[in-house]
């Protein structure tokens, strides 16, 4: 059974960062692209950032590219997301993606299992 679990999601100031983290049991990790998205409010689902299975290649949306950083570590089967200079526009439940057993990050991603998500609110 494929797990994916989210976690340190919370209230933070604008300006202030967090560090999300996706450990993932069940699937081939090593061999899969990771992902994260995020859902506010009223709105669609939508990728924030794609990472290749070696950590070779990483994928941006515009609103967040050059103040989010996704990372991986295959030893320890964990997804990470650094947020930085983070908006109240960046409030949203963030979850933790898996494309298992394919190591490239397809566009739009093509996710296989999701996480169930951790909430980001940024106060003004």
């Amino acid at each position: 059974q494929v797990r994916l679990v989210e976690s340190g999601g919370g209230l933070v100031q604008t300006g202030g960062s967090l560090r999300l983290s996706c450990t993932a049991s069940g699937l081939t990790f090593g061999a899969s692209a990771m992902g994260w998205f995020r859902q506010a409010p009223g709105k669609e689902r939508e990728e924030v950032s794609c990472i290749t299975s070696s950590s070779g290649l990483a994928y941006y949306a515009s609103s967040v590219n050059g103040r989010f950083t996704i990372s991986r570590d295959n030893a320890k089967n964990t997804l990470y997301l650094q947020l930085s200079s983070l908006k109240p526009e960046d409030t949203a439940i963030y979850y933790c993606a898996a494309a298992n057993a394919v190591p490239y990050c397809s566009r739009p991603m093509v996710v296989n299992y999701w996480g169930q998500g951790t909430q980001v609110t940024v106060s003004s």
